[in-house]
């Protein structure tokens, strides 16, 4: 049995572990930096440990420091969050070794899906709709005309990428020997992995993404579908659920894909199928599975009132799913808005001192933060600081409810992303629900 969570994070995610952790009678460990040590997380967990300098290589990304933490404290369980360690194969693997309970999926399945080339080939053998890909491995006259085969424009990918990097749009063929490798040095950089591929570059995508669950009994359920389409170079900012562009009839068939590829890798945590909506055709193709806790999360426990953390945590207990599929039921409209420490037009980060802070609330308005008045923001992370989370019984009253609710919001000494969050929810071309991930592009 469970009894005590290291989190193997940081920020507003460390903090949501540990509250269902409480819930559920849990002891916790937060880890920190150095320049972590006045940060929420630290002050909100039974025990803590500093694992090293502030770059994330030497403490967050550390396996070794953080396994050291669990024997100092005798955890008997790690919850990775999400990025950092947490779809690392690697670090599933040794904290498995070491008898620590890794809260997420068998390393073989991150293994198996952390890779984006062999993930389409177990989805195409699930038979889920999946785009025309091949690996780049020399780029000559065949690989060439390979591509002119394949039409432009198309998209290189990073096999091991994820968050949005390791992307780029080739519009033709001129250039490619250069793009290739410059990719190439990024991703094995980045991922510590240079292998690419290359796939049909969808002009006028939605991106839908779908919760499932699963435990060590062969159960899995889905938890229905987010929209994630509002995207700034692939980097989410505005995630809902339901999914205003799907029939009941397309919403039944992409969860329905979702359950077939974790039944094909007998999946036995919380995860993510997503999927790209070509709005040209009508129709979906499979693009990865994320073998973790996702950003957006909140919006699927609003509107369907299940705590997804305690979920996995449970399920990493051995556990049986709770909730068979008709059990779980829809209830209202869900967005959140994600907001950074960044400049609003130039995007650039804006690290710094919180010289106020004012939350916003009233009901059906969360907030998952990590940040308080005097918190000094430091700038060798994500620049992600807050996620603002609202419910109502439409997508109308949603916006209307986070408009009110971000308005409210102050947060002084650094800049934000506020505005920009702000204009994009009174863009009517926003409000009516016709739009791609092109839309930030567009407007």
């Amino acid at each position: 049995m469970i009894k005590k969570v290291l989190i193997a994070n940081r920020g507003e995610i460390a903090i949501r572990v540990i509250r269902s952790c409480k819930e559920l009678g849990i002891e916790t460990v937060s880890i920190h930096s150095t320049t972590d040590e006045n940060s929420l997380h630290v002050k909100m967990a039974d025990e803590s440990v500093c694992i090293g300098p502030p770059q994330a290589l030497k403490s967050y990304l550390n396996p070794q420091a953080i396994l050291s933490a669990v024997e100092i404290t005798n955890a008997d369980a790690i919850h990775p969050g999400y990025g950092f360690l947490s779809e690392n194969t690697d670090f599933a693997k040794m904290c498995t070794d070491c008898g620590v309970n890794f809260i997420g999926p068998d390393y073989q399945i991150i293994e198996k899906m952390g890779s984006k080339i062999e993930s389409k080939k177990i989805a195409k053998e699930a038979g889920l709709p999946v785009l025309e890909t091949f690996e780049i491995n020399e780029v000559n006259k065949n690989f060439k005309e390979s591509l002119e085969k394949l039409g432009f424009p198309l998209l290189i990918k990073a096999s091991a990428g994820g968050g949005g990097k390791g992307m780029q749009i080739l519009e033709s063929i001129e250039g490619i020997e250069g793009k290739v490798e410059k990719l190439k040095k990024e991703s094995l950089l980045a991922f510590g992995d240079d292998t690419l591929f290359i796939e049909k570059y969808i002009k006028n995508p939605r991106h839908i993404e779908v919760q499932i669950a699963g435990d060590h009994f062969g159960n899995v359920i889905h938890l229905g579908e987010r929209d994630c389409t509002i995207q700034r170079n692939y980097q989410k900012l505005i995630e809902e659920s339901p999914s205003q562009i799907l029939s009941p009839e397309q919403r039944e068939e992409i969860c329905e894909a979702a359950l077939k590829l974790s039944k094909k890798v007998n999946y036995n945590s919380v995860g993510t199928v997503e999927f790209l909506y070509d709005l040209d055709d009508k129709k979906f193709y499979f693009i990865e599975m994320n073998t973790r806790i996702q950003v957006e999360h909140p919006v699927t426990e609003m509107v369907t009132g299940i705590d997804l953390v305690s979920m996995q945590i449970k399920i990493a207990n051995g556990e049986k799913l709770e909730f068979s599929q008709k059990d779980i039921k829809f209830d209202g409209h869900s967005m959140e808005c994600r907001i950074n420490a960044e400049n609003p037009k130039t995007f650039i980060p804006s690290p710094g001192q919180i010289d106020h802070y004012h939350r916003p609330g009233g009901l059906g308005v969360r907030v998952d933060d990590y940040i308080y008045t005097g918190y000094k923001i430091p700038h060798f992370y994500d620049s992600m600081i807050s996620k603002v989370i609202v419910k109502a019984n439409t997508r109308e009253k949603c916006i209307a409810k986070m408009q009110r609710a971000i308005s409210e919001m102050i947060i002084g000494g650094v800049d934000t992303n506020i505005s920009l969050h702000q204009n994009i929810l009174k863009h009517e071309l926003f409000k009516s629900g016709k739009y791609s991930t092109n839309f930030l592009k567009m407007t």
